[in-house]
């Protein structure tokens, strides 16, 4: 197992497990027995390590391994349920929330979904899979491969498509993303051996970035503190991604910019709510280090790095958090951070757990969680013939991280989640609400800054 999935697998605590949490609705009833035969044929039998275990080396020192599960079953990871009337989006959170806090068992393969009817006038997929296996982006691609560009794409139980056709589909919406405009930054050129192995070295030259990791602490703020076992997952209705173009034109930012700066606008509103000054809100923000032109490997696993990225939550107006989001963002997309943070990864991973966790819990808890941002399909997508209305998928958190937030544009529409730990943070609703309001504010703010324009 390389050091990058080691790190994941020996980071499970109860108070904040290494999974990674993934929703998938539908228009209509699924055909589950379609849908597992896609399942079999594109993921299980593509990717080995959805039918292997971690197997820990008898060695003191000696890295875990992947093993075939002698014992594997389909059935042992897929759940069938049934959602209780309305069926609306209250009644599909309390569902996937009886299971969010359960760990995954160690003794067959990292993974399991669970097939829900009665949501709405459709169906949903929730899937758990543990950080071991592979990093967000690769899961979110293993996912997408799922789907088809058309209803009937996969109808008859064919041979699945060839990969280039699935990963492109996230390799063009990150590369629209002006070259960063996505808080998930894509940096393949740190592939190179001599970026890697000069990691270390690099670290003695960038002295800011080292004091930021080293020297910086988490402020006390509403959404920090100590967390519990109990997480919550919720999410809001999405939003036009129309309107957030049009914000980001008429105040020449980028749509990330906008969807950052709303979320530390949210942030700010909470903190004064619960009888807070507001300050800034530092999270992690996870860089893509594989080549987005390239079929994934068959062993998957963990190629990115996380940066530090503090939200201007402590500025007063809409207006001053956008333009400091796009200023720090714009910053770091020019600093040697990610590539640091890679080779620190690394080497990590092959300290053994003891010094792993510390070290790990260190630079995790600098930050209140993890905030992604995936551009996801363009047009709409189809599995098994039914038609995906929304997708959703969470990071986990890491020592003392108490809020995690996903944000996926998909099919013309963005819509955003957030990932709680519901001993902290614990009116997360309001933090959904107070999202909407400050994309709907910073869109006022660029229609009339168009206006102006003109």
């Amino acid at each position: 197992m390389d050091p990058e999935d080691t790190i994941w697998l020996n980071m499970d605590r109860p108070d904040n497990l290494m999974v990674i949490e993934s929703l998938m609705t539908f228009a209509e009833p699924m055909d589950w027995d379609l849908f597992l035969d896609v399942l079999e044929r594109r993921v299980l039998d593509r990717y080995p390590v959805f039918r292997q275990r971690p197997t820990w080396s008898r060695l003191p020192m000696g890295p875990p391994h992947w093993d075939d599960d002698p014992d594997f079953a389909r059935e042992r990871h897929v759940r069938r349920a049934d959602l209780p009337a309305p069926g609306d989006d209250a009644a599909l959170q309390d569902y996937v929330n009886t299971f969010v806090s359960t760990p995954l068992p160690r003794d067959r393969a990292l993974w399991e979904m669970h097939l829900v009817d009665g949501y709405g006038g459709g169906s949903a997929v929730y899937s758990r899979l543990h950080h071991a296996l592979a990093d967000g982006i690769a899961l979110t691609r293993v996912l997408l491969s799922l789907s088809d560009p058309t209803p009937d794409g996969d109808r008859a139980a064919a041979e699945p498509p060839d990969d280039g056709e699935h990963h492109g589909l996230l390799a063009t919406g990150l590369h629209l993303a002006e070259a960063g405009g996505a808080a998930l930054l894509d940096v393949p050129r740190l592939l190179t051996p001599g970026h890697v192995t000069d990691a270390f070295s690099l670290a003695r030259q960038t002295t800011q970035i080292t004091s930021k990791l080293v020297l910086s602490r988490l402020p006390h703020t509403p959404v920090s503190g100590v967390p519990g076992v109990r997480k919550r997952l919720l999410w809001a209705p999405p939003i036009p991604l129309a309107d957030v173009v049009g914000t980001a034109r008429g105040t020449g930012t980028t749509v990330n910019d906008v969807l950052v700066a709303a979320l530390a606008g949210a942030l700010a509103t909470y903190q004064e709510r619960h009888g807070a000054v507001p300050r800034d809100v530092p999270t992690m923000v996870p860089v893509n280090l594989r080549d987005l032109d390239r079929p994934l490997p068959p062993e998957l696993g963990n190629r990115f790095a996380l940066v530090l990225v503090t939200l201007p939550s402590g500025l007063g107006t809409p207006f001053a958090r956008l333009a400091e989001t796009r200023r720090r963002m714009d910053e770091i997309k020019d600093s040697p951070e990610a590539l640091l943070t890679f080779g620190l990864m690394r080497g990590i991973g092959r300290t053994g757990p003891s010094l792993e966790r510390f070290f790990v819990d260190f630079f995790a808890n600098k930050a209140t969680g993890v905030t992604t941002n995936v551009p996801g399909p363009r047009e709409p997508r189809f599995v098994a013939g039914n038609r995906v209305t929304s997708m959703l998928g969470w990071a986990p958190q890491s020592g003392d991280q108490t809020l995690g937030t996903c944000i996926v544009t998909y099919d013309g529409r963005v819509q955003v989640g957030f990932k709680v730990d519901a001993t902290v943070v614990t009116h997360p609703e309001e933090l959904l609400a107070d999202f909407t309001d400050e994309v709907d504010a910073l869109r006022s703010l660029g229609l009339a800054r168009g206006q102006e324009a003109r």
